[in-house]
């Protein structure tokens, strides 16, 4: 599944083309798609309809648009400018996008082709030109519409309230995080995969960030130190950043930006995917291991297991 920096590169692009405008019609060709709706199709379609998207927002691996009341166009898109200045939400509704395992949300011109795995189409009252297209081929995410947390500045889905703010977000408290992390008596893989915990880290970038933090993924939570955690979480950040400023790891077509371009991170990967590859620190071959009914990869000379 995608994790946080696939997911922001989509918000970044969402927040370019598409915050701003009004919706025009709906039109939803899967029902899996809007599964999470539970009013169902048309009611998705006809509640929608005049309503305006605010900034794109992200927590994590979830991505929403809120969106309030119809009113006239902003100046820029009447102009047919692209809107880059969003006007300010209240909270009350937002779309939730969960991208699933093959989820893809793009920007394509009103005459382009339908893709293959179209689930959802949404067009816009205005004249730039462009519809915002929801394409899935596997059919595990989805597209639905909830209230929002009152009084939350993001405007945050109630549905998703739970979630923990992510390592890159401004309000991120990591002695908090080192404190619960203490608490939970886990190892710090599955904690730092536990996305009431810290969330937008997936198996790909804690593998990355265990391998830069010299630590193996069974290193159980209550060793860890103060100075340890705000170690892991700076190798967490940097890789996070470093997978964003390339557009994000797409080991196939499946993850895109919203103009359809593949991100590039999987050339600077250090751990994961590089099975009996040389560490780049010390040579040995690189391990994977089965954790979880997904891979762990690690190197047993940098990464040594925790005694007992």
């Amino acid at each position: 599944m995608p994790e946080l920096p696939e997911v922001e590169v989509v918000r970044r692009g969402l927040e370019r083309w598409v915050s701003g405008r009004t919706i025009d019609a709906v039109e939803v060709r899967h029902p899996r798609s809007i599964r999470r709706h539970t009013a169902g199709a048309a009611d998705f379609a006809a509640r929608l309809k005049g309503l305006r998207i605010g900034a794109a927002r992200r927590r994590g691996k979830y991505l929403w648009l809120p969106v309030t009341g119809g009113g006239p166009a902003s100046q820029t898109a009447a102009e047919g400018i692209t809107p880059m200045v969003t006007p300010s939400v209240t909270h009350g509704l937002a779309i939730l996008a969960h991208l699933g395992m093959s989820g893809q949300l793009l920007v394509q011109p009103e005459g382009a082709p339908d893709e293959k795995h179209l689930r959802i189409r949404v067009r816009f009252a205005d004249e730039l030109g462009t519809e915002l297209r929801f394409v899935d081929q596997r059919t595990f995410g989805g597209l639905s519409l909830h209230d929002t947390v009152p009084g939350a500045a993001d405007h945050l889905p109630d549905v998703i309230a739970h979630i923990a703010r992510d390592p890159l977000d401004p309000a991120f408290d990591d002695a908090a995080f080192h404190d619960a992390l203490r608490r939970r008596r886990t190892t710090i893989k599955r904690a730092l995969l536990d996305q009431t915990l810290i969330s937008g880290v997936g198996n790909i970038y804690a593998d990355e960030a265990l391998w830069r933090s010299r630590l193996h993924y069974e290193r159980p939570t209550a060793t860890f130190t103060r100075p340890r955690t705000a170690e892991l979480l700076g190798h967490v950040r940097d890789v996070m950043n470093a997978a964003l400023a390339v557009g994000g790891t797409s080991f196939d077509s499946l993850y895109v930006n919203v103009n359809g371009e593949s991100g590039y991170f999987e050339r600077s990967l250090d751990a994961y995917g590089r099975e009996d590859e040389p560490c780049r620190r010390c040579g040995t071959p690189i391990r994977r291991r089965p954790w979880m009914n997904r891979s762990s990869y690690f190197c047993p000379r940098c990464q040594r297991p925790p005694r007992g």
